[in-house]
């Protein structure tokens, strides 16, 4: 037996050349017996080189999966935190705007009126009554003179053309008011 091994393993007075298998029926009598462990018996399928590759690889996995969850939860509070800061930065330009409103002497005068119901020396002062008795409330209100359109200057001759043309041409009389101001006919 010790013969075939030789034989068949390419030792001295073995035919096998390098890259070539042995013959088989002589592999068949070397083989091991299923329960003896050789150097040519059937390895098993996870040895311990590939378990701690395993090991190491869930490791890394489980490190960058918790890595990644908190930069995905970072980015998400970044996001939150830019929407914050966008809404108060918007309510710091209406307070701004609101500020500077109070810095017009007109738009005091008129919230004095409004809200207080002052008057200035030699004015008097109405209150409208509705049908049923109760003051009417004012339909007018002030605008913010930042969103107030403004006009295109014209030119000096534009205006003074137009001036001639409607001398020239008088707009025609319209009709008197159906109601007086008392709420009687005419």
């Amino acid at each position: 037996m010790a013969e075939q091994r030789r034989t068949s393993r390419g030792g001295p007075g073995g035919s096998r050349r390098p890259g070539q298998r042995g013959n088989p029926r002589a592999r068949a009598a070397v083989a091991p017996t299923p329960g003896s462990t050789g150097p040519e018996g059937r390895r098993p399928r996870l040895t311990g080189r590939a378990a701690i590759l395993v090991l190491v690889l869930a490791v890394l996995t489980v490190s960058y999966a918790s890595s990644m969850r908190a930069y995905v939860q970072q980015r998400s509070h970044i996001q939150d935190l830019k929407a914050q800061i966008a809404q108060r930065e918007s309510s710091i330009d209406a307070l701004e705007r609101e500020k500077r409103r109070w810095h017009d002497p007109a738009y005091v005068q008129a919230q004095a009126r409004e809200r207080f119901g002052y008057l200035m020396p030699g004015e008097t002062s109405y209150v409208v009554l509705g049908a049923d008795g109760k003051p009417l409330e004012s339909q007018t209100s002030l605008t913010d003179p930042a969103t107030v359109d403004r006009k295109a200057p014209t030119a000096w001759w534009t205006q003074e053309w137009n001036s001639v043309t409607l001398a020239g041409v008088p707009p025609k009389p319209q009709a008197p008011p159906v109601f007086e101001i008392d709420g009687t006919k005419e």
